[in-house]
């Protein structure tokens, strides 16, 4: 991310009035700039420097491709550019098929989230520090699947991860549960041990990450 005080936001979004409202709305945010938009994975491309990007949002379903191709390229080229992708659908499976090489640092978003500026900011201020972010509605629709991982952890556990995939802080979690902040710590140790990942600084990312792995939703979306 880049050391200025506002985040450098890149949009790219093929409807020109959801592109445009949501640009503006953004630049009402005083932590965020809206720098560079497009309306096709082409013109970014040939626009969009992403050096000069801390975060690019982008609409998964474009009409000359679509936004996770556009963002590993653009993630390639600048390895600490946050992506934050869109959609007027579930398709959360995308971010479990990213290469490796690019998993960290994105977030996914459907487009009702957007209509809350604050939920939005809060978005892309996590994804430009390197976090993973996932819509709170989807979240909150998700099932352990029987026998995984997520499903051994504890009702506590499990309460904990799903705050971490909404993008919530430590004290965020700890102020939204009743209990101490050192608490949440300890559950996350305990997550982290049982879902067999190591304690670092892609250990949240790798738990969202699971969580998507090992849940399951209703498949009925609107």
């Amino acid at each position: 991310m880049s050391t200025s005080k506002s985040i450098r936001v890149g949009i790219v979004e093929d409807h020109t009035l959801f592109l445009e409202l949501m640009s503006a709305a953004l630049s009402e945010v005083p932590d965020i700039e809206v720098v560079a938009t497009a309306d096709n994975v082409a013109e970014a491309k040939k626009w969009f420097d992403s050096a000069a990007l801390d975060v690019v949002i982008l609409d998964i379903e474009l009409p000359d491709g679509n936004g996770v191709g556009l963002g590993i390229t653009l993630r390639r080229t600048n390895p600490t550019l946050g992506v934050l992708l869109l959609s007027d659908r579930d398709m959360l499976e995308l971010l479990l098929g990213l290469p490796t090489d690019v998993r960290a640092g994105w977030s996914y978003l459907t487009k009702g989230a957007t209509k809350s500026i604050d939920a939005l900011a809060s978005a892309i201020r996590a994804t430009a520090a390197g976090q993973t972010v996932i819509d709170p509605v989807l979240v909150n629709r998700s099932q352990a699947r029987s026998g995984t991982g997520v499903a051994a952890l504890t009702n506590r556990q499990f309460e904990v991860l799903r705050s971490v995939a909404r993008g919530d802080s430590n004290q965020t979690i700890a102020d939204d549960l009743g209990i101490a902040v050192n608490s949440v710590g300890n559950h996350l140790i305990a997550i982290y041990d049982t879902l067999g990942i190591p304690d670092g600084k892609n250990a949240r990312v790798a738990a969202v990450l699971e969580f998507l792995q090992d849940t399951t939703r209703p498949a009925s979306y609107a």
